[in-house]
């Protein structure tokens, strides 16, 4: 049974975001902007130089949660601000109807700069960050995740 770890050097941008559906019922109002994700993966997803690693979907309670791995502030920034990508226009239709609609739908992120991390994947199949960058077998001397995380290395 291999111990992996996740293979990556260089910067590492972790961007959580959601969407809080406050009214179920009103799926004329979150069903757009949840229509609009897809859409922009994809486009993503499509172009390798986007900085886009990889990403994981949850669903909660409230609603939808995606987990993005970046290889740079400035990619993600770039994407979100690029008026000939698919965010500014989702961006706009979402403000628009939640105007339209107080208090029926709202939208979160959180941004974070990853100064180190460390992670173990043993008997499972790639999953969130290492699914992300790849996955490289870890070495004795870096059995221990104090280890790993102390020096960055994985061999």
């Amino acid at each position: 049974m291999a111990r992996m770890t996740h293979s990556h050097d260089g910067e590492l941008v972790v961007f959580h975001l959601g969407m809080t559906i406050k009214k179920w019922w009103r799926p004329d109002v979150w069903m757009p902007i949840s229509a609009a994700m897809p859409r922009m993966l994809g486009e993503l997803f499509s172009d390798p130089e986007s900085g886009l690693l990889g990403s994981t979907m949850l669903v909660g309670r409230r609603g939808p949660y995606l987990v993005q791995y970046w290889s740079s502030l400035e990619k993600l920034y770039a994407y979100a601000s690029a008026p000939e990508q698919a965010h500014r226009p989702a961006w706009t239709a979402f403000n628009r109807n939640a105007r339209k609609h107080p208090g029926a739908i709202g939208v979160w992120h959180e941004t974070y700069r990853v100064a180190a991390a460390e992670s173990i994947y043993v008997d499972t199949p790639p999953m969130g960050l290492g699914a992300a960058t790849g996955l490289v077998e870890i070495g004795r001397r870096h059995d221990r995740a104090r280890a790993r995380l102390d020096d960055g290395a994985t061999a």
